[in-house]
């Protein structure tokens, strides 16, 4: 257990440290165990601080939630952004955001977070429009950073979310496709 805890905090990390360290820990608990079961307790022992203090840098475990689920997407976005910077040829900027994507998709944790938040937004209606702005969010910034129209961002997303399945299934090789050369 004590290889799956995060660094403890020193004194002098600053809150916003401190936050990452939590959401860093958020991340693999909510994956483990998803929004319901996962608790706050667990969180803080991973992050190597108190159970109070998470609610020092988070009003509660929703945000908690929201938190984590904002910091994954952003990763994903960020990788996009990465990824397609200096390409010109729009396709060539989406073929080089999936291989980024794949590359994402081996940090299995954060995957996992991205689909625990659409399960838990299924019957949790304020967790569904963090869920719906967020997913909606990164349909948006496939379209604009890879400067294809809507259908061609939406046909990307959908493979990615295919790939989440596989990744998060652990499916065999046989059901990835092919990476284009």
């Amino acid at each position: 257990m004590a290889a799956e805890m995060t660094r403890k905090p020193s004194a002098r990390a600053s809150s916003g440290e401190r936050r990452e360290q939590v959401i860093q820990a958020a991340v693999r608990e909510f994956a483990q165990h998803g929004y319901h079961a996962a608790s706050t307790g667990a969180i803080a022992k991973r992050a190597g601080i108190s159970q109070p203090y998470i609610y020092a840098l988070f009003p509660n475990k929703h945000e908690l939630f929201v938190a984590t689920v904002a910091h994954v997407v952003g990763h994903i976005r960020d990788a996009f952004a990465d990824a397609a910077r200096g390409l010109a040829d729009p396709e060539e900027r989406l073929e080089a955001m999936g291989r980024a994507y794949r590359q994402l998709l081996e940090e299995r944790d954060e995957i996992v977070v991205q689909m625990q938040s659409h399960a838990a937004a299924a019957g949790d209606p304020a967790l569904r429009d963090t869920a719906r702005r967020e997913f909606l969010g990164v349909i948006d910034h496939v379209e604009r950073v890879a400067g294809v129209s809507r259908e061609r961002a939406l046909e990307f997303v959908a493979g990615g979310m295919y790939l989440n399945v596989v990744a998060a299934l652990d499916l065999p090789d046989e059901y990835t496709p092919i990476e284009p050369d």
